[in-house]
């Protein structure tokens, strides 16, 4: 059975934010520099908490909700909803604690180490949670004109971004889901990507210290 809501967005999604997690593994485990100089400064950091804050805040006000009305009366389906939004407000603290490290001159790389290490953990395990679990159930419960409404959503929170998002969703896609990607936009806007937005972004070495 063909399933009726397109995935890509998600997916790729799901995709840059792993590919960006090992970024910043390799940059915490290096030794030739003080990885908090260069995280605390990198274009990448900046940009990996828009994405993901973009992406976690739209699905708490745009998916979750319309799915616990659907699955009310539904225990089991509910305590997953309830598990992704948890699952949510437990990342953005970690994302904090980086922070701290990184504007904290005592906190030393192993410390900054810990709590990236810390994000990761917690991250890839939401997302293989989400992929294993509340994805199948996305498909079961939202109708299309729901689903085009998160996709809305979206994309309405990625506006002035979008030159710097869209190329960094599609970094490292595959034709395939870079031509699903690209139909969802207005042709202005693929225009501007292929024209301005990818070129600038592949110029741009993101996980470099600017300072």
């Amino acid at each position: 059975m063909t399933d009726r809501l397109d995935m890509t967005l998600m997916y790729a999604m799901h995709s840059a934010l792993r590919r960006e997690l090992e970024y910043i593994a390799r940059i915490t485990a290096g030794t030739d520099d003080d990885p908090r100089r260069i995280l605390a400064s990198a274009a990448g950091w900046a940009t990996f908490k828009k994405a993901l804050h973009v992406h976690h805040s739209t699905e708490d006000d745009a998916l979750w909700p319309v799915m616990r009305q659907a699955r009310a009366g539904r225990p089991d389906d509910l305590a997953l909803l309830a598990a992704m939004e948890a699952e949510h407000a437990a990342i953005d603290p970690l994302i904090e604690a980086i922070d701290a490290a990184l504007a904290d001159r005592d906190t030393g790389p192993g410390q900054l180490g810990d709590r990236t290490d810390a994000l990761a953990a917690a991250l890839r395990g939401h997302l293989k949670h989400e992929e294993d679990q509340a994805l199948p159930l996305i498909q079961a419960t939202v109708t299309p004109q729901q689903w085009q409404h998160f996709g809305a959503v979206h994309g309405s929170r990625t506006g002035p971004d979008a030159p710097q998002l869209i190329p960094w969703l599609l970094d490292g896609a595959d034709d395939q889901t870079a031509a699903a990607m690209m139909a969802l936009l207005p042709e202005p806007v693929r225009a501007a990507y292929r024209d301005q937005w990818q070129p600038a972004y592949a110029a741009t070495d993101r996980w470099s210290a600017t300072a």
